[in-house]
């Protein structure tokens, strides 16, 4: 269907490819990894002609229909939810008014050469109108917005009227509601919450018949949806039949069948050197020394490459806490809406966390969990009720607005060093490299860096700090998968309390051992894991 071959690209001084090749066939559904700043963009916009190559060839399958998701949502006004979502399939909108037009044409009269040429170009445009799902768009916008978490409520509300993170899924809901021969989703999970996430699995798995090019950082979607890896690292591409964790498993016995035959070639090596060194004066080993050095000449040298800069850190022992750490009571919020109404929360909420508990707070977008965090930590006042911290609690709360209040002018250590002043340089400069800014990316500005890196940077002030209570607000939101793998070891060690919001499933089977569910208002307390939570959801919604 789609097919690159031996593509070379480059931006600026920066080699993204090396006459590299790989395929997008039919029906397949494919996982695009790689480090950050690898070039899995490029890929996205190579295939849909935004960029062209420096060299190679893309070649794609005749009417072909490509739809690209990326997180560049661009302005969205003037039209409700609805309509926004069907505009994106301005084409086949298109081809249903030309058919309605060349229907009433075949009702004046004509001569029978006209009418063959009107039903030849009405038989092409109702054969594409089919293809393209055009008898059944609306409906289609309809279930995919609903499924994303915008309900019939919300169809004709004007689209300006949303969040950036709700226009995101307005704008996943366009691609998707295309119903394109070829899929290309750049992070889709971003801002979408667990049930979001588990709506859109069920759609690719089962709706969805294209071809699918995906990145995303959540393990969990990736092995659920993808039978086949592409990795673009250092320069090249290669190719994994099989999942997410087929691909570590896979990728570790190749690099470790490399390293094998690249230690056997340095030792080979090694003993020819040896031998055309000991012997390249003596006239009686010429022809030996001559042959040996046009052999070594010959072989191709195995290269290893470099391996990829991963986050690495542990949180310091924290000073121990009393066993109560957190005492609610009677607690509830309460938020004024502009319309002089009010919007309940949550109300009623009384109970303990214990020292050691790692608990995570679920619940669907907007029921309340961030506001939940912020009441707990004391960023929002309460409306009834009180939050008490125990004896020798000392919380560290993180946020996508601790991020934001970042100042856009200080350094990457500069920010550190406010966190930790009585710290040495050296002190600081290593806990600065443990979250991937060594040399003179200590010196960079916050108001330079990616989303990714200011959560490193906000992770990095934390663990600067004796905290033992962390108050965790999607913590994984802008990291990599290797990168939330690092952070989850490092929560699992700690030995404070842990209360956190996350839509990473992997994350949270992997780490919490308690749920705070909040439902219409109310919260209720799961005392188990995360899969304990899970089935007794599964089994309170059968009964």
């Amino acid at each position: 269907m789609i097919h690159l071959t031996n593509i070379s690209k480059q931006h600026g001084s920066q080699v993204l490819f090396q006459d590299i090749s790989c395929q997008i066939l039919p029906g397949s559904r494919n996982g695009l990894v790689g480090p950050n700043g690898a070039g899995k963009t490029t890929i996205f916009r190579l295939i849909t002609g935004e960029e062209a190559p420096d060299k190679g060839s893309i070649s794609c399958a005749k009417k072909t229909v490509i739809g690209y998701f990326s997180q560049d949502v661009g302005d969205m006004a003037g039209r409700s939810a609805l309509a926004e979502v069907m505009a994106a399939s301005s084409e086949t909108m298109l081809l249903g008014e030309q058919m309605r037009q060349m229907e009433a044409a075949m009702a004046e009269p004509m001569s029978d050469d006209a009418m063959a040429q009107l039903l030849e170009r009405y038989g092409d445009a109702t054969e594409a109108f089919e293809h393209r799902g055009g008898y059944d768009l609306e409906s289609r916008a309809q279930t995919v917005l609903t499924g994303l978490g915008i309900g019939p409520d919300d169809y004709n509300r004007p689209v300006e009227s949303f969040s950036g993170g709700w226009k995101m899924r307005i704008a996943l809901a366009q691609i998707l509601a295309i119903n394109p021969d070829v899929l290309l989703l750049d992070e889709p999970t971003n801002h979408l919450d667990v049930e979001s996430i588990i709506w859109l699995e069920d759609w690719l798995a089962t709706a969805f018949k294209g071809a699918l090019l995906m990145t995303s950082h959540d393990r969990d979607f990736m092995n659920r949806i993808v039978t086949t890896i592409i990795e673009v690292a250092n320069g090249s591409v290669t190719t994994y039949s099989g999942n997410y964790d087929f691909y570590l498993k896979e990728r570790e016995i190749r690099r470790d069948q490399l390293q094998a035959s690249y230690r056997r070639q340095q030792e080979m090596l090694a003993k020819e050197e040896e031998f055309i060194a000991r012997f390249a004066a003596r006239a009686s080993h010429a022809s030996q020394v001559q042959s040996r050095v046009k052999k070594i000449d010959k072989i191709e040298r195995i290269e290893l490459p470099p391996e990829q800069r991963a986050m690495r850190f542990e949180f310091a022992e924290p000073p121990r806490s009393g066993d109560d750490v957190v005492r609610m009571s009677n607690l509830s919020k309460v938020w004024q809406l502009d319309n002089g109404r009010e919007k309940s929360v949550f109300g009623g909420v009384d109970g303990v966390i214990r020292r050691h508990e790692k608990i995570a707070v679920v619940g669907v977008n907007g029921a309340g969990k961030s506001t939940f965090l912020k009441v707990l930590t004391g960023q929002t006042k309460p409306s009834t009720g009180f939050v008490t911290l125990g004896a020798n609690v000392f919380p560290g709360y993180f946020s996508q607005h601790s991020m934001e209040v970042l100042d856009p002018q200080r350094t990457v250590f500069e920010t550190v060093q406010d966190a930790m002043p009585m710290a040495a340089i050296g002190t600081i400069r290593n806990l600065c490299a443990a979250f991937l800014f060594q040399g003179d990316l200590v010196d960079k500005r916050i108001e330079m860096l990616s989303g990714g890196e200011k959560s490193r940077v906000v992770l990095a002030t934390l663990l600067a700090r004796p905290l033992n209570f962390l108050v965790l607000d999607e913590p994984t939101n802008h990291l990599d998968i290797q990168s939330r793998e690092v952070l989850l070891t490092a929560l699992q060690k700690f030995t404070g309390t842990v209360v956190l919001v996350s839509h990473d499933r992997h994350f949270l089977r992997s780490f919490v051992n308690r749920v705070f569910a909040i439902d219409h208002g109310e919260l209720r307390t799961y005392e188990g894991d995360y899969g304990y939570y899970l089935d007794k959801v599964k089994s309170e919604r059968e009964a």
